[in-house]
């Protein structure tokens, strides 16, 4: 007999009277998909260290297995990825990619030039996202999509064709979907150009270079140059993957608006397009220290952040800033909820098509919370500073961004709140718990 234990899947949090403390967060989700994926069909044993050992990426890893490769994972944390060479087998069952967006559009790109036929799928909540948006360009590309789900979604049959290099200006600034096109590139006949209409998240771009492959940026526009149905050849390299600040800005924004937080995070990636968050703090008020501690030419940069409490203002966010801090929306709604005066959050309609529609569930929430809000279709006016109350339970939806944002309002409030469906946190941030109470939360 097998018996199974399972977390309860509610979590309880108490108000924090004094928040602080040092954090290294774990590592960047994005670098963690990207590097996992193309080290797998490296020639040669990769090193990785500070990959984020989440279910998302161990998802991910996962499928690159039952592709060919091979891992395992050192009691020290270090990842060693025994590549296939570009070679990849025909999976016997489908790849199941769990919660990630992030995971299935990349891996249908990737795939999308080898000789095999996959089925890429995942749960509830990643088969009713949009995948359209991957299809139309990929099959420009001459790639076999099918979209099998109701409505344009996973799961996604892959079958391998001959592809021939696009021009394709972006109708949305998807980091995920330019790198869908970019790992399709790599194996297509002829030059692929990407338009983006705003600048987004160029981890692939960098990754890529960091292998040695021919890629060009200018501006909004990115262009690399095939090697055919064959695909370059990878060799196998360390790598060091920093910190992920999508989950250091919980903790910034902790820190920012308590009266008594100080709390210093470090290795924390500081790409330019990852930073806006920090950008967008400062204007609210808060005070930052940024030291950086390594250069981009030496991969993704990264540093230490210092952060001390104060009282914020209001803002708005919106435009070109939207598609790099687009993860951090919720808990920036958070910041916004504590500051002194309105705060509106526009031009951000993607954040309806993502684990949840996170416009509603945080506005949802935020009211629970007895927080003045109003939801617009693209976003949310929120007026601060509110008295946060538990008025009754709040709900992440099965959303591990909604679920922390609502745990670090949570001490601030009046009296203890209980949130219900917070195992999804193990998807980006499983250490989350821990480094709550280890800067001074309480946590049933």
């Amino acid at each position: 007999m097998v018996l199974t234990l399972h977390k309860p899947d509610t979590a309880t949090v108490s108000p924090c009277a004094k928040l602080a403390g040092t954090l290294t967060v774990p590592g960047d989700k994005s670098i963690s998909h990207r590097v996992g994926m193309l080290a797998s069909v490296s020639k040669g044993i990769s090193r990785v260290h500070g990959f984020l050992n989440s279910a998302d990426c161990v998802g991910l890893l996962k499928a690159m297995e039952a592709l060919g490769s091979r891992t395992h994972l050192t009691r020290e944390g270090d990842l060693y990825i025994h590549g296939t060479s570009g070679k990849l087998l025909e999976p016997a069952t489908q790849l199941d990619l769990g919660n990630s967006g992030t995971a299935i559009r990349l891996l249908t790109g990737f795939l999308s030039g080898y000789d095999i036929s996959a089925v890429l799928t995942g749960d509830e909540s990643l088969r009713s996202r949009p995948m359209r948006r991957i299809e139309e360009p990929l099959s420009r590309m001459g790639a076999k999509i099918e979209l099998t789900g109701p409505k344009g979604c996973a799961p996604i049959r892959v079958t391998g064709a001959s592809l021939k290099g696009i021009e394709y200006e972006m109708p949305v600034a998807s980091a995920q979907v330019k790198s869908s096109i970019l790992l399709a590139a790599l194996r297509a006949e002829g030059v692929t150009t990407i338009i983006e209409p705003h600048p987004t998240r160029d981890h692939t771009e960098w990754i890529l270079r960091q292998l040695g492959l021919p890629v060009e940026i200018e501006g909004n526009k990115i262009t690399v140059e095939g090697f055919g149905p064959n695909g370059p050849e990878l060799h196998a390299r360390a790598w060091n993957i920093p910190g992920d600040i999508s989950s250091a800005a919980f903790w910034m924004i902790a820190a920012a608006a308590h009266r008594r937080g100080s709390v210093t995070l470090k290795n924390v990636g500081l790409n330019p397009r990852r930073t806006a968050v920090i950008e967008v703090l400062k204007r609210m008020g808060a005070k930052i220290k940024v030291y950086p501690e390594k250069k981009r030419d030496e991969g993704d940069p990264a540093g230490e952040v210092r952060v001390s409490g104060t009282k914020l203002k209001g803002t708005v966010i919106e435009g070109a800033e939207i598609p790099n801090l687009i993860d951090e929306i919720p808990i920036l709604a958070v910041a916004g909820a504590l500051a002194e005066g309105e705060t509106v959050i526009k031009d951000a309609k993607e954040l309806r098509v993502k684990e949840s529609d996170r416009i509603q569930t945080m506005c949802e929430n935020l009211k629970v919370m007895g927080v003045n809000v109003e939801e617009m279709e693209d976003g949310m006016r929120i007026s601060g500073p509110a008295r946060v109350q538990t008025g009754g339970m709040a709900d992440s939806y099965g959303d591990h961004r909604i679920a922390m944002a609502m745990a670090v309002l949570a001490l601030f409030s009046d009296a203890p709140l209980t949130i219900k469906h917070v195992n999804c946190i193990e998807t980006s941030y499983p250490g989350f718990w821990d480094d709550l109470i280890r800067l001074g939360g309480h946590v049933e």
